[in-house]
């Protein structure tokens, strides 16, 4: 069975196809650009000084200066920059002299390391799954239970847990927009439109499984990793972290994994 079709992995909001061609759609350069002025602004405030300068503070009629002292008092005032003089702040800024070079070279070569990282995770991704696929025999009668994201963690009314849930321990993470994950294991998101059970489903989710260890290793390899993702052409989407997935104020889930470029 080749059900496969996507697989992404939002590292910086990367996308990345099966087939061997890339294609990067200009959103996703814009996302990069932004990244990339986020980091040098970081560099700048860092070596610059400019968030301490930001700080000094000159009392009204004298040259005291203070700076991080916490001090809040209303006759204080923050000056603008350009009533600063230097001799008034050179007790406490030190001024150095920097290879402009240098410091574009060792940013370069962080930056190189880094989408190196994520690539490497997006390769391990692919050779998992596509290995995963060509050993899978399709069974048209497969009974598999799988962490449905809609489902986890939900009772009936009898207080048992519904069809393709179960318990599922969430903890909320920083790292992820303080939301509650499981950084141990991925879930299911199919769209309300698909059968939940439908032997394509059941068959795709067992194939990639195989995912699950991987998701983790990348994670455990490069704690800058964000989402990661994988897509199938017959409707199913595989996240990791997992979590519990939310329907729209009508219970409908009309993500679907097969209308994303």
């Amino acid at each position: 069975m080749r059900s496969i079709t996507l697989l992404w992995v939002l590292l910086s909001s990367w996308t990345i196809q099966t087939q061997a061609q890339m294609r990067i759609s200009p959103e996703t350069v814009q996302q990069w650009a932004n990244a990339f002025g986020k980091q040098v602004l970081a560099l700048s405030n860092r070596y610059s000084g400019a968030q301490l300068l930001q700080k000094i503070r000159i009392k009204p009629g004298t040259l005291t200066v203070l700076c991080g002292g916490g001090l809040s008092l209303p006759d204080y005032l923050l000056l603008p920059p350009g009533l600063w003089k230097y001799k008034d702040v050179e007790p406490i800024v030190k001024m150095q002299e920097v290879d402009g070079l240098k410091m574009v070279k060792e940013f370069a070569e962080e930056m190189e390391n880094m989408l190196g990282r994520k690539m490497k995770s997006v390769k391990r991704m692919a050779e998992t799954v596509e290995d995963a696929d060509l050993y899978h025999e399709y069974n048209a009668t497969l009974e598999f239970d799988y962490y449905n994201s809609m489902m986890i963690n939900t009772l009936d009314e009898d207080g048992n847990y519904v069809d393709l849930g179960g318990e599922f321990p969430l903890e909320e993470n920083e790292h992820f927009n303080k939301l509650p994950v499981s950084t141990q294991q991925s879930v299911i998101q199919v769209p309300t439109n698909v059968y939940n059970k439908d032997p394509d489903i059941l068959n795709g989710v067992f194939m990639s499984e195989a995912l699950n260890d991987i998701f983790t290793s990348n994670f455990e390899k490069d704690p800058t990793l964000t989402w990661q993702y994988f897509g199938s052409s017959t409707g199913f989407f595989r996240l990791y972290p997992g979590i519990k997935w939310t329907p729209d104020e009508n219970g409908v889930v009309t993500f679907d994994a097969r209308n994303r470029n």
